[in-house]
């Protein structure tokens, strides 16, 4: 029996990075990394995300990273493509290619560079009709850090989620989640947390997944907590849950998309290097990562 929307994206989801040396992408090391994961309880990948540094790739290098995850995946790991651009029009094309490629869904972060104009209309315009052109769901891509600010709105949830191919959000944003849960009340529409810092609460509000950039590093450990979750085993939860939050404070907390590709070398994993002008971590702060890494037991 084919799965739900709602099964596709119960879990937990890493957001790959793209590991780069001397500004070359490493293609072997997403093929080791992906070959890795498949042997874990992750429910998929989201790749061309923030970890995955989209922004850093031309359109051909982001069609070509996709194409390798896709390759290389096992048959029960679901994958999710960012495939945001600025124009609607770019966005559909790129949309259209990797759902030929093989993405399941894709996902989009806002429009943002004519900022002072991505109102809710034309957020909602934008939504809709990649929605209307893509083969593919489409989840939104809520990370106003890296969107010059722009926050999608619970308004812009209500009208949109009544679409029938909007499925879900990934939600990077700080203390939204429950608008947009009250919101997309009554319709298919699923929040998945973007960050480990909110992880549990997302679950017990009625969220029903994760993209957590921990999941690159640690994924036994993201997978252990919604398990517990899911089992009703909240004490469990809980306890896992105080010891990822701590965690995320030391790696994404602590230096971004460098010290998670710096502990995923740590952890054996390829991370290699971020792409410039994003620079990786000082000898300095890597020793301070390896030895938190290690005070709190992980490696």
């Amino acid at each position: 029996m084919a799965e739900t929307i709602r099964e596709q994206l119960a879990g937990v989801f890493t957001p790959m990075v793209t590991p780069f040396q001397n500004d070359e992408i490493l293609y072997d090391g997403i093929v080791q990394n992906v070959e890795k994961m498949n042997r874990t309880g992750l429910r998929g990948y989201f790749v061309l995300g923030t970890n995955g540094e989209f922004k850093s790739l031309s359109v051909e290098e982001r069609l070509k990273v996709l194409k390798t995850v896709v390759d290389h995946a096992a048959p029960d790991k679901v994958i999710m493509a960012g495939t945001a651009a600025e124009s609607t029009k770019e966005t559909i094309e790129i949309t259209q290619e990797a759902a030929k490629i093989g993405a399941q869904s894709v996902s989009l972060l806002m429009p943002n560079f004519f900022r002072k104009y991505m109102d809710d209309d034309a957020l909602t315009g934008y939504i809709t009709k990649v929605a209307d052109a893509s083969p593919v769901p489409v989840l939104l891509y809520n990370n106003p850090s890296v969107a010059a600010d722009v926050l999608i709105s619970p308004e812009v949830i209500r009208r949109v989620s009544a679409h029938p191919n909007v499925i879900g959000m990934k939600d990077s944003s700080k203390g939204n989640f429950r608008s947009y849960l009250e919101a997309a009340k009554g319709q298919d529409f699923y929040l998945l947390a973007g960050s480990a810092g909110f992880f549990l609460d997302l679950l017990e509000a009625g969220g029903v997944g994760g993209v957590l950039s921990l999941a690159n590093i640690f994924p036994d450990d993201c997978v252990k907590l919604y398990e517990a979750f899911k089992a009703g085993n909240l004490e469990e939860a809980k306890a896992l849950n105080t010891r990822l939050v701590e965690l995320n404070k030391k790696v994404s907390g602590f230096g971004g998309v460098a010290a998670v590709k710096c502990a995923m070398n740590l952890a054996g994993y390829t991370g290699g290097e971020p792409r410039h002008p994003l620079r990786p971590l000082s000898a300095g702060e890597k020793a301070t990562l390896e030895a938190n890494l290690k005070a709190l037991g992980y490696i």
